[in-house]
């Protein structure tokens, strides 16, 4: 199953044509990795979301509490959570109509996986951006 978390395809598609990445657990925190990532898809070109319950606007970009509330489409729902809750933001990515799913490296939940790969969202697990762009 590992090998189809990080399938190849749906890295590409992620990571060279969708553009509005809604980083959930993106804080001000320039300490965290959601940080140092989000930063880092904006300067390969992405827009940025910020995902936080307090809604701080980030790298100078609008943050909202919740997927719901954000006014405009989502590309890819970046999950920057522990895995037993990450799976509620898979599932919130369904229902807002996101066009897929990245879990963060170590963020696990394979029923949110077979969920979301259910639904018709591709999802891409236990990998981060950074390496796989890296890996090209």
């Amino acid at each position: 199953m590992m090998t189809s978390w990080r399938d190849s395809e749906s890295v590409n598609l992620m990571l060279d044509e969708l553009e509005t990445w809604a980083v959930v657990g993106l804080s001000g925190n320039p300490q965290r990795t959601a940080y140092d990532i989000a930063s880092l898809l904006q300067r390969r070109g992405k827009r940025i979301v910020p995902i936080h319950p307090n809604a701080p606007t980030v790298l100078g970009e609008q943050g909202y509490a919740t997927l719901a509330e954000v006014p405009f489409p989502i590309d890819v729902v970046d999950v920057f959570r522990r895995s037993e809750q990450a799976g509620q933001f898979a599932d919130e990515a369904v229902a807002v109509g996101a066009k897929g799913v990245w879990f963060q490296l170590g963020v696990i939940d394979e029923a949110a996986f077979t969920r979301t790969l259910a639904a018709g969202v591709p999802m891409v697990m236990d990998t981060c951006p950074a390496i796989e762009w890296r890996r090209r």
